[in-house]
């Protein structure tokens, strides 16, 4: 397999390749090349080994990204740019590289286009730098992610091998965030490697989105669940005259009523990616059925712990060759592939008992009445289980006519099917959507806000 991204970095752009557009604006690899090329200089003369790089604008970001990477420094990425956030990431950077300024206290060097620049060469790098980026750990402390050019261009090479057939000509266009592993992947890295131009912009809106569907013959749209989930609304749930070509999920999961709004609107199912910040891609899959299987990427080796049944995996993406344990239990089934069956480090105690959340959220979530499902532990009523349900058409309809409390006892019955009565869920609550950040993810405290007032 090809060193899709590593040719790239190493050669740089041609000077007619479309990098990037929005609206109003396109960059040329040539003008790529000047900017690249100039905040190289600035990095490569700095002594500072550490910086913490941030754009709000994918064009930018990837001219700092390469710039730092040609430098051979050490690139921080921040999850987001909030100050709790960088204040408990200050001793992970020296620098920043950003287009605004964060910290007063750092060497800085501020991201801007630079338009006048003389024509250079791109850079030619004697050492390529590394990128850390952070997730959660157990603890909810934030846990650093080394990753080398070397694994990054494993991946982007297996993700082109994987789905380039389905990708002509196309463009790129994202509603989430290239700060996270997801959106670095998809909307930066992968795109440049392999010549398709993306939008520096990040889309925030439906109207936005059909605008560049019909502007653009051929588009990718990176996406998460929770956009993906109220992206059929806002379409109407109407067949759209122009649709993109492949929509990617990934962040968490896709509800099998999202999967098919969308192929509804769009004429096809979106292909979901199984990973995190730590494994890169593991799987993939379209839900033609509900709980469909995953489907292993190229040169991924997966396995199941014979104790609790979690996923063993062995990958070209991490820095070590040997099996990692990760914290998912998985069914396998035949062809290599595998069913998820949540997670093992979501086991809590309700009333002296062992209760697994995602098995009963699961459970939840196959009742006629429930689209999502999140359970989550409440402090504040001596540990007992809230449960925080987006309701299906159905559900939403006999809520309206028969009340909350016939809907509670619908579904405390359903769970009494698997479940001890003592353990079930004491609070309820039905919002429109479940709350997640950009990335798909819930917010554990924003679910508990939920039954500060009851």
């Amino acid at each position: 397999m090809t060193q899709l991204l590593k040719n790239w970095l190493t050669q740089g752009p041609f000077a007619q390749q479309l990098i990037s557009f929005n609206h109003h604006d396109i960059v040329t690899g040539a003008l790529f090349t000047n900017q690249v090329a100039y905040f190289y200089e600035q990095l490569l003369a700095a002594p500072e080994k550490k910086w913490l790089l941030a754009s709000d604008t994918s064009d930018l970001f990837a001219v700092g990204l390469c710039a730092a990477l040609l430098a051979g420094k050490e690139i921080i990425l921040p999850p987001n740019t909030q100050t709790g956030t960088l204040s408990e990431l200050t001793h992970q950077f020296d620098g920043i590289l950003s287009d605004k300024p964060l910290c007063e206290c750092q060497a800085f060097v501020l991201l801007k286009k630079e338009l006048s620049l003389p024509n250079k060469p791109w850079p030619a790098s004697e050492a390529i730098g590394e990128l850390v980026l952070f997730t959660s750990g157990s603890s909810g402390e934030p846990k650093a992610i080394r990753k080398t050019l070397e694994q990054l261009d494993v991946e982007v090479s297996v993700l082109e091998h994987t789905f380039a057939e389905h990708l002509p000509h196309c463009s790129v266009v994202s509603t989430v965030s290239h700060q996270h592993i997801y959106g670095l992947l998809f909307k930066i890295l992968w795109p440049l490697a392999a010549s398709r131009p993306f939008l520096s912009e990040q889309i925030e809106y439906p109207e936005t989105l059909s605008y560049y569907t019909a502007l653009l013959p051929n588009l990718c749209l990176i996406s998460s669940p929770a956009q993906l989930s109220r992206l059929p609304k806002a379409l109407e749930h109407e067949r759209q005259l122009r649709s993109p070509s492949l929509v990617f999920s990934s962040g968490g999961p896709l509800s099998f009523a999202a999967a098919k709004g969308v192929n509804q609107c769009y004429g096809h199912l979106p292909i979901e990616i199984f990973g995190s910040t730590e494994t890169g891609g593991i799987a993939y899959r379209r839900q033609h059925e509900a709980d469909e299987p995953w489907q292993v990427f190229d040169r991924i080796s997966i396995d199941q712990d014979p104790t609790d049944g979690a996923l063993l995996l062995k990958s070209p993406y991490l820095a070590d060759d040997e099996w990692l344990r990760c914290e998912d239990k998985i069914e396998p089934t035949e062809n290599g592939q595998f069913r998820l069956k949540g997670r093992l480090d979501r086991i809590v105690k309700i009333e002296e008992k062992r209760l697994s959340l995602a098995q009963m959220e699961t459970l939840m979530s196959s009742h006629a009445y429930v689209e999502q499902a999140a359970l989550v532990v409440l402090p504040q009523f001596k540990s007992q289980l809230g449960a925080v349900v987006t309701l299906s058409e159905l559900g939403k309809n006999v809520l309206q006519e028969q009340g909350k409390l016939s809907i509670n006892n619908a579904l405390k019955a359903h769970l009494l099917t698997q479940f001890e009565r003592v353990t079930l869920p004491r609070r309820w609550r039905y919002p429109d959507i479940l709350p997640l950040n950009t990335q798909g993810k819930r917010v554990t405290a924003q679910l508990v806000e939920l039954f500060d007032h009851d």
